[in-house]
């Protein structure tokens, strides 16, 4: 009876450590002097690089973790001036497909629209596709491009199946304040 008990405990404390450890522990997270504040599903890593984007290099800032199968990105950088920054917006729209070896010429394609907003930008696009991942594997992504005067702002969503619900939470969480 004893190893009864002790195999029940087992259990239960098993039980209850799945419970504390979900899959996607919501948090609001915002890099060191980044123009964008974000919902992340899981702890974010930090990087950044040098990229050329629509005639323009810049450094990109990005946060990214994956959990659930997904892979959650936020990604920010300055283009200088309005200008700048429209002509950089299209050219990462189309990357973010190129990326997933999808058309770029669906960036212009209402059908792979969808409407977006964050508050504090003065222009957001909605993008969903489907396409590859490296390894050639199905891939969808969901993503949302943003302007605030020179200031760039990428959110994306890449995995196979990306739940609405999931999707609203993460794109629904982010600002530029």
């Amino acid at each position: 009876m004893t190893r009864t008990r002790r195999l029940a405990g087992a259990l239960a404390a098993l039980l209850l450590f799945a419970a504390c450890s979900p899959t996607f522990n919501w948090r609001t997270v915002r890099a060191d002097g980044a123009p964008v504040q974000a919902l992340m599903p899981c702890k974010p890593d930090r990087a950044e690089r040098e990229v050329p984007l629509g005639g323009l290099n810049a450094t990109l800032h990005m946060l990214s973790c994956d959990t659930g199968g997904l892979t959650f990105a936020v990604a920010w950088l300055d283009a200088g001036d309005a200008a700048r920054a429209a002509l950089a917006l299209d050219a990462w729209r189309r990357a973010t497909l190129v990326a997933v070896h999808a058309d770029p010429a669906l960036a212009d394609d209402p059908a792979a629209q969808w409407p977006a907003a964050v508050p504090g930008t003065d222009r957001a696009l909605g993008l969903q596709a489907g396409g590859r991942d490296p390894r050639g594997e199905p891939v969808s992504v969901r993503a949302l491009h943003a302007a605030q005067g020179g200031r760039l702002v990428h959110a994306a969503i890449y995995g196979r199946a990306i739940d609405p619900e999931l999707a609203s939470t993460f794109f629904d969480g982010l600002r530029l304040p």
